[in-house]
């Protein structure tokens, strides 16, 4: 073959195109669905994200150091991005998913650690925010309280008796809040003589406000009313004495300002007023009342006022020289 003959023209890359071409186009064909197949998942694969609770492991009881409480986790829930088929991640909520912060073996106290997030089958975990929290353990320990009674303020010709069971009820969680429970009462409720209602129970601090994150036992108390109906019960306003010559009062206050009486109909139909008297002195003081009650008339109620007295002035002119 001389030299041009081996010379790549045009017309010889044509022919060289068309040799076996069918063979050629059928393994083009082949790579293509061969590729197919293999990125279809990757290409079917989108990203979702999730707010996921998170909760809580702790085995350190087991080994004998006592109950434990993990109290103000702080985010209690993380942003979790997965990747997966578009219906798979239909399917999923936050609360599926599994997002936990151990803190076996970590002391009393604030902790701040890594929280492990477990991705649902058929799914790949991408990233999580934030990948810490942070939280207080606290040894968990129990009070036992007496439930005071909460009701609706009564009618005022009534003089309601109330029995509470159980009497007491026992205050469990977190020891720092547990500390500050002053009292159990139950939710407050209207009965009517010989009624019985099931209210549930509640953890107040000091100040009155609500304690959340504890356990009450048990949850309600069996609230029931044991008077008969109304009795001759009558308020009345409290009215003082005047102070002694050369004392003056600047301040009042009375607690309460009226009084719950029993007595007979006819003698309540008469009353108008209370009198009460009070040891007057010069300065600022509470004292308590002593009520001038009518014969078979009986208070209720305990009456105190706060006063502030001072000595009067003389007259003008008194003690003037002749």
């Amino acid at each position: 073959m001389t030299g041009p003959e081996r010379r790549w023209t045009p017309l010889r890359l044509w022919r060289r195109f068309l040799h076996n071409l069918l063979p050629k186009l059928l393994a083009l064909g082949v790579a293509l669905t061969l590729w197919f197949v293999a990125t279809t998942d990757r290409r079917a694969n989108v990203e979702q994200g999730y707010d996921v609770p998170v909760t809580v492991s702790d085995t350190t009881a087991e080994r004998g150091a006592g109950e434990r409480a993990v109290r103000d986790l702080n985010p209690p829930t993380v942003r979790v991005y997965l990747t997966g088929r578009p219906e798979r991640l239909r399917e999923l909520r936050g609360d599926s998913i599994e997002a936990v912060v151990d803190v076996t073996g970590v002391p009393e106290g604030s902790f701040t650690r890594p929280v492990t997030v477990q991705a649902p089958t058929g799914t790949i975990l991408q990233r999580q925010v934030p990948e810490r929290v942070q939280g207080f353990v606290d040894a968990l320990v129990t009070r036992t309280l007496e439930v005071t009674l909460s009701v609706a303020n009564p009618p005022e010709n009534s003089l309601p008796r109330y029995e509470v069971a159980p009497a007491q009820a026992t205050v469990s969680g977190p020891g720092r809040v547990v500390a500050t429970v002053a009292r159990v009462v139950n939710a407050p409720v209207s009965l009517g003589p010989g009624e019985t209602r099931e209210a549930p129970l509640i953890a107040l601090g000091g100040r009155g406000e609500p304690v959340a994150g504890l356990t009450l036992t048990p949850a309600t108390v069996t609230v029931r009313r044991v008077d008969s109906g109304e009795v001759p019960v009558k308020t009345l306003p409290v009215v003082l004495e005047d102070p002694p010559p050369g004392l003056r009062v600047t301040a009042l206050s009375v607690q309460p300002s009226g009084v719950r009486v029993v007595a007979d109909p006819a003698l309540l139909a008469r009353l108008r007023e209370i009198e009460g008297e009070v040891p007057y002195r010069v300065g600022s003081y509470t004292a308590p009342v002593t009520l001038r009650l009518p014969a078979g008339a009986q208070a209720l109620e305990e009456i105190r006022v706060r006063l502030t007295v001072q000595a009067a002035a003389p007259p003008a002119g008194e003690g003037d020289a002749p």
